[in-house]
């Protein structure tokens, strides 16, 4: 059966107050296009998962569209420096942050995908980050050992940008993976927007192109540029001159910059 679906009305789906997981790094292979959908939709209180974020967490700051945030990297990494939009919002009291390292933030998902409440992780003992977190402590039973219990990450809806997919769902990342595979896994619902379809045939044959199996997926949008202004390999890189253009953008003149983006890539 297919699964297409316009990005509009998966979006609509989506209820103020949900956590929201994003695919892709930084810049690289984000949802970006869904994240502007989110903001010119009015979406409110939404909690923000990814372990590496840039250009979508600064968009939905800059609209008042998130009220948590579950991070381990917030910047763009690269000669675009900060996020504005989101410094502001966290030091004006407008958004919750729970810092966490990138690895805290695939383990609680990876606890979900395996189904159990928790998972330990040796690494976080002697940081700060578990009494600002609010991570809780438990004994390894055979050795007596203290670890980090990381408490399961299960997002409401994830979207994960890939370059090719059929209608089935089933998915092909070219490039790195990141951490795309253990989110679908995590999720409640998944979402695959993709630059292109293609022929579910070629899956069928070459089943180990599919780096997200059908299985896992409950949507797809067929959505060229779906990563811009960030770059998707093999299709595009990093658009510098809209990048620029955003982050000269007041947060009051954000939903004009939306409209224009889209105008520009779409015609819409």
């Amino acid at each position: 059966m297919s699964k297409l679906i316009s990005l509009k009305e998966i979006v609509n789906l989506i209820n103020d107050g949900d956590t929201v997981a994003f695919g892709g790094n930084v810049l690289h292979r984000s949802p970006n296009r869904a994240a502007k959908e989110i903001s010119l939709q009015g979406k409110k209180n939404l909690h923000l998962v990814k372990t590496a974020v840039a250009y979508e967490i600064d968009l939905l700051c800059a609209v008042n569209a998130l009220e948590k945030v579950t991070v381990g990297f917030v910047g763009y990494e690269s000669e675009f420096g900060l996020c504005k939009n989101y410094r502001n919002s966290a030091e004006n009291g407008n958004l919750r942050v729970d810092e966490n390292a990138c690895y805290t933030i695939i383990t609680g998902l990876r606890a979900a995908s395996y189904g159990v409440p928790f998972l330990p992780v040796r690494g976080l003992l002697g940081s700060d980050l578990i009494d600002t977190v609010g991570f809780k402590l438990v004994k390894d039973p055979y050795s007596g050992e203290e670890l980090a219990a990381i408490k399961q990450i299960r997002p409401n809806i994830a979207f994960i940008h890939v370059q090719e997919a059929d209608i089935y769902g089933n998915a092909r990342i070219i490039g790195p993976k990141y951490e795309d595979v253990i989110i679908a896994k995590a999720s409640e619902k998944v979402v695959v927007t993709c630059e292109k379809i293609i022929d579910g045939d070629i899956f069928l044959k070459n089943p180990e192109l599919a780096d997200l199996s059908s299985v896992f997926v409950d949507y797809v949008v067929e959505l060229p540029n779906g990563a811009r202004p960030g770059s998707c390999p093999e299709y595009y890189d990093i658009d510098k001159n809209e990048i620029n253009m955003f982050k000269a953008t007041k947060a009051e003149d954000m939903m004009k910059y939306i409209e224009k983006s889209l105008e520009a890539e779409y015609g819409i």
